[in-house]
């Protein structure tokens, strides 16, 4: 799963707002970097979203954020 990906599956499942918008705003960026950095702020805001696309969604976001 790429980090646009991700994006996309918050976009679709995840129950938080907040999470959206940042998800929202991920799918604009293009640089590693960047997408580093909103990564964090989106599994910031989806910690009580559960299951297995969340799961997923968190071991790649865990990934593109180190």
């Amino acid at each position: 799963m790429t980090f646009h990906d991700a994006c996309r599956a918050v976009l679709a499942h995840c129950p938080d707002p907040y999470a959206k918008s940042y998800a929202n705003a991920g799918l604009m960026l293009a640089t590693d970097k960047a997408c580093k950095v909103q990564a964090l702020y989106i599994l910031g805001n989806m910690t009580k979203w559960r299951g297995d696309v969340a799961r997923e969604v968190r071991t790649t976001l865990k990934e593109i954020s180190k």
